[in-house]
């Protein structure tokens, strides 16, 4: 067994890990489904590699994420913080100081539950009374209350929370909310702020035991996938999160996402607040990059805006919206992970390019240059495989979900890790995973500059597109991924209810061509200047003092060094 544990730490990192595990979920049930598309019923992947088996205190057998989510309290919405499938405790924080004086308790009402988990709940209590009394789902009689696109409507409108869309089941251990941090999360926005709310608790000893109990049951972990919202005051917690994973796991890599929702992006009228957050971005990406094996940055200023979203309808003001195409990325980066490994000559019909995250690792950052920092690309639809000049617009389809990436860098010692899932190929089929590799090595061979190394992972099972997925495909989209040549009339988006699975295209990237992320990000252009002026205003930001902004500044230097 080659386990994962996946953590989730921020906001917005539950909102793109709510999608990602929506993904996961609907591939099990599409491997179970007998009427469901043959290609999802030989996957060949281990799904194991991302959940663990266990079983309720009523003995009902489960299969839930090795996850931990970390996020503050009150943020789970109608979810409890024991989850769906076993019985909540109390949810008294167990870090209460003793107290002999008056106690008050305000207590908010329980959220209802939206449309969609009203169904979810629905549908799982008829299928509990079909297992349990011997009947089929027609024999059972009950009747859908909720039409398919009532739910749509509703989460377009209103969803609040990343519970508000989740179709897992989680473990107890794997939802831990931050006590005592029912906060304004506008004000939780920088380092120093959460740096000082987060010390002197039992937080970090909590959550240490928590991820050790997902650690301590694998066989092999091959790795922890680590997706944090490092735009504000969780980067502290990530941070003791991953010195914690450096003292008691020495030899196991992370794989670090640092997402940001577009709201992040905005800037300040304010230009102290605008140094005070360029400050704040500077010391977190330093702490976070010097305790993993590899980070890449994940979110654009405005995703809608960008050459990513050629084909998509995305609305910024909605995570739920953005979170899903950096999901989707995410999942596909994810699936070598789970192939099943191969001899060096053997190939299987559905999937072939098995990784460890070790082995993403070692390609994209153990060259001689030792570049940690990984550009993030997708195609999301990827093209299918046909026409004359596919080999020569396929890479051209691949667009940064990094931020403030050049476009126009020859770097010859780049290198790559490519994901294709789900290519179509003549007539709307399939391709097969031969033709899927011969037109990527005739892409490379058209293009006028090639990376030095390129590792290629190719399965033929697509992107699957659940329900709760939200309307973000352009009108041209069809039911398979595939573009239209005319447009839907009537509508600019589509979702789930009309296509049901996409082909993508993602890739890892090891390039120069960060190096503006690096400099407009971290205030790298003039150092010298930078350093002087950064002493300056830390004299004002009393949270962060035991940080030496030079050698914040040294490291991150170090980290542009490409060349």
């Amino acid at each position: 067994m080659r386990e994962i544990v996946t953590l989730q730490v921020g906001g917005f990192a539950n909102f793109v890990g709510s999608h990602f595990w929506n993904f996961q979920n609907e591939l099990l049930e599409l491997a179970e489904d007998p009427e469901a598309d043959a290609v999802f019923k030989n996957q060949a992947l281990n799904m194991d590699v991302f959940y663990r088996y266990g079983e309720t205190h009523q003995g009902v057998p489960s299969y839930t994420p090795r996850l931990l989510s970390v996020d503050l309290q009150g943020s789970l919405g109608s979810m409890s913080s024991s989850g769906t499938l076993y019985n909540g405790g109390s949810s008294v924080p167990s870090s209460v100081m003793t107290w002999d004086g008056n106690v008050s308790t305000q207590a908010s009402e329980p959220r209802r539950r939206n449309l969609f988990l009203q169904s979810l709940y629905q549908e799982e209590q008829e299928n509990s009374f079909t297992v349990e009394n011997g009947v089929s789902g027609a024999e059972n009689g009950s009747q859908k209350e909720v039409s398919d696109r009532d739910i749509v409507e509703q989460l377009e409108n209103d969803v609040q929370y990343w519970t508000d869309y989740s179709k897992a089941h989680y473990h107890p251990q794997s939802l831990y909310e931050l006590s005592g941090f029912w906060i304004d999360t506008h004000k939780f926005d920088n380092y120093g702020i959460g740096r000082d709310s987060f010390s002197g608790g039992l937080h970090g000893e909590e959550m240490s035991d928590k991820l050790r109990f997902f650690v301590e049951e694998c066989d092999h972990i091959q790795g922890f996938q680590f997706i944090v919202d490092d735009s504000g005051g969780f980067s502290p917690i990530a941070v003791d999160f991953l010195e914690s994973i450096a003292d008691e796991y020495t030899n196991v890599p992370v794989l670090l996402y640092a997402v940001r929702g577009p709201g992040s992006a905005i800037d300040s009228i304010s230009q102290k607040h605008r140094v005070s957050r360029k400050l704040h971005d500077a010391v977190s990406f330093s702490r976070l990059s010097s305790l993993c094996k590899l980070i890449v940055p994940v979110g654009l200023p405005s995703l809608s805006k960008s050459k990513a979203s050629r084909l998509l309808c995305i609305k910024d003001e909605k995570p739920y919206h953005c979170s899903a195409a950096y999901a989707a990325t995410l999942h596909s980066v994810s699936m070598p992970f789970r192939m099943e490994p191969l001899g060096p000559s053997a190939d299987s019909t559905y999937a072939s390019g098995a990784l460890t995250v070790n082995e993403v690792v070692q390609i994209l950052s153990g060259q001689a240059r030792q570049n940690m920092v990984t550009i993030l690309d997708a195609a999301m639809p990827a093209p299918s495989l046909t026409g004359n000049q596919i080999e020569q617009t396929f890479l051209r389809n691949l667009q940064p979900l990094t931020p403030e990436v050049s476009e126009h860098v020859e770097d010859l010692q780049s290198v790559e890790s490519m994901i294709v899932l789900g290519a179509l190929g003549t007539g709307g089929q399939r391709a097969s995973i031969h033709e899927v590799k011969s037109m990527v090595h005739a892409a490379y061979e058209h293009a006028i500059t090639r990376p030095i190394f390129s590792h290629l992972s190719v399965a033929q099972c697509p992107l699957p597109i659940p329900l709760p997925f939200p309307s973000i495909f352009g009108n041209c989209v069809g039911q398979h991924g595939e573009l239209l040549g005319t447009p839907v009339i009537g509508s600019s988006s589509r979702g789930s209810l009309d296509v049901h699975s996409i082909p993508v295209a993602a890739r890892l990237r090891s390039s120069s061509a960060v190096l503006p992320f690096l400099e407009n990000s971290l205030a790298l252009k003039h150092p010298q200047i930078q350093i002087n002026f950064w002493k300056l205003r830390l004299l004002e930001q009393e949270s962060i003092k035991q940080y030496n902004i030079g050698s914040v500044l040294n490291k991150t230097a170090q980290l542009a060094d490409l060349t």
